[in-house]
Order: C-alpha cells, then structure tokens, then sequence
C-alpha cells in the first residue's frame, strides 16, 4: 500500500510517500505525470524504467519525467521505504535549467551533495527548520541538475543474488555508520569475499563502500546540524568522525558551505540566496495563478491508494 500526503501545492509540490510492499507484492506498470526528483530517506526498491534497472537505497534518488513508464519492485527488503518527492511545473523545470534528456527518468545513486540537501529538505519539512521547503526543492532539483551534468548514466548489471546482497549491506552500513567499519566486517556480514563486495556493491548501487559510509554519516550530519543545538565538534564524533577538520572539509564538499552555514541557512536561510530564489519563486507563481488559480491558496491532503 502507497500513502502519499501532499506537505506543498503549487509550482513546487512536495509529496510524501510511504510503501509497506513487500516482496509478496506484485509489481505493475506506472507512468510518471510531470517532472520529479525524490530523495530515498529510508529503505530501499527496485526501480525499472526505460530498459535499465536500479537499486535505491537511503540517500538515493529517484527522477521522473512526463510520459516515462516504470515499474518499482520490492524484492529485496521487507520494511517498506519513504522518499519526499518534489514535483517541479514546467515553468520550474525551464527556471532550474537542464534538457529533456536530463531529465529522463532513471535512479541515481546516493551522492554526498543531494544526500545533505535531501536531509535539510525533511528537517523543513517536519517543521525542525525555518527553510522554505519551496526553496529547498528548487535548490535540490538545481544541485541534481549540476551533478548529472557530464556524468555517464550508471548501467548496472547484476543478478538477483548479488543485488540483494549489495541492499543488505547498503542497509547495514547505514543503521551502523557512526561505527568503526572496514571492509572486511561489511564483506562478512554478506558472506562475501571482500573482494568480491566491494565489486559486488559498487555494481549494483553505483557508489563504494567507503563512499556510501562517508555519505551515509554526512547525511546524519546534516540532520543533526539542521535539528538539534549540539556543537559542531559534537556532531562530528556523533556521526562517527574523529577527527574535525576532516569532517569539516568532507561536509563543506558536499553541501557547498561549512557546517556552521549550513545550520544557519537551515534556521534563518541564506539571506542573499534566499531573497534571490524568493523573487524567481514570486514570478512563477505568480505567472501559474494566472494559469491555475486553484493553486492560490493550497492546503495539505492525503491520499491512499492500494
């Protein structure tokens, strides 16, 4: 069963989508409406689409465009998953640049500087950040349009066996991230050679062991950052950093900007780049008024389907 409950109407609508399917469930063919990026917070699927399969995993994310088919699975994992998925007008899509090939829709895998924007985007909207979740998606879908940019489409080929070993470990090292982990302890756990792992899972999700580690640990990094009062230096060792400077320069390569102005912008935005993204948004919402003036006043909703 899928809930999804709209948190934004608009030109940026944000959804938030919760699938209990499991393995016993019977896959089936969907078509997507308009333009997405959504961001895995939790769990992992099959996704299909355009004769490419991926594996998303926490930290992943998944892009859609209008008129693609695709189909998600849930072979490998039993507790459902959660992704917040923001869904950009055309209007939007010209605004944040990027063709139509670009956009095409396909999974991506989990990317330090979508990874912290993803977690700043679920701080606003669980209420724990002043950020506009408007604001947030429009800088999210910019930042995946820069780090697609030039990047070859991943094409992984694996079997079954193999993909649900490399979602069993993915899954591991995201609920033990803040330990001291090796490859040998993670092989282990898979019943894999550490060899044959590292081949294994880099295959399947597109990302290293190590890099989905490191990720996985900034990710926290950033929720801590955005939600709670703790000091840099005590988010660092929290999320398994022992050394500060290494943190530091790890987060301010992913997010663009220090710890420090990340929490800020968390809290209060930037203000210079916020204004910015204020006055484009008031143009094109503006301008989609005209247009749909249903949009005028939004108001959250839910909707089951099974």
């Amino acid at each position: 069963m899928i809930t999804a409950t709209e948190l934004l109407a608009g030109p940026v609508r944000v959804m938030d989508f919760r699938c209990s399917a499991g393995p016993a469930e019977k896959p089936f063919t969907e078509v997507h409406q308009g333009y997405s990026v959504s961001y895995v917070r939790k769990g992992s699927f099959g996704y299909r689409t355009r004769g490419e399969t991926y594996e998303l995993v926490t930290g992943s994310v998944l892009v859609g465009r209008p008129g693609d088919e695709f189909v998600c699975t849930h072979d490998h994992h039993v507790c459902g998953d959660e992704c917040l998925s923001f869904h950009l007008s055309p209007r939007f899509v010209e605004l944040v640049g990027g063709d139509r090939d670009r956009w095409r829709a396909q999974g991506l895998p989990p990317l330090s500087e979508l990874m912290v924007l993803g977690e700043l985007a679920q701080a606003a909207a669980s209420g724990h950040s002043d950020a506009g979740l408007d604001e947030v998606g429009l800088w999210f879908a910019s930042r995946f349009l820069d780090v697609v940019t030039g990047r070859e489409p991943a094409s992984p080929k694996a079997s079954v066996r193999d993909r649900r070993r490399a979602v069993e470990a993915a899954l591991w090292i995201a609920e033990h991230s803040r330990e001291t982990i090796d490859l040998d302890r993670v092989a282990g756990e898979v019943a894999l050679s550490p060899f044959h792992f590292l081949r294994v899972f880099s295959r399947v999700l597109g990302v290293t062991p190590h890099q989905y580690l490191v990720r996985s640990r900034l990710r926290h990094a950033a929720r801590l950052l955005a939600e709670s009062e703790q000091a840099v230096t005590d988010v660092a060792l929290e999320v398994g950093y022992g050394d500060l400077s290494n943190f530091v320069r790890s987060f301010h390569r992913a997010a663009g900007m220090s710890p420090g102005a990340f929490r800020q912008t968390a809290r209060n935005g930037r203000r210079k780049d916020r204004k910015i993204l204020q006055d484009r948004l008031v143009g094109l919402i503006d301008d989609d008024r005209l247009i749909h003036p249903s949009s005028r006043k939004p108001s959250p909703c839910t909707t089951t389907s099974d």
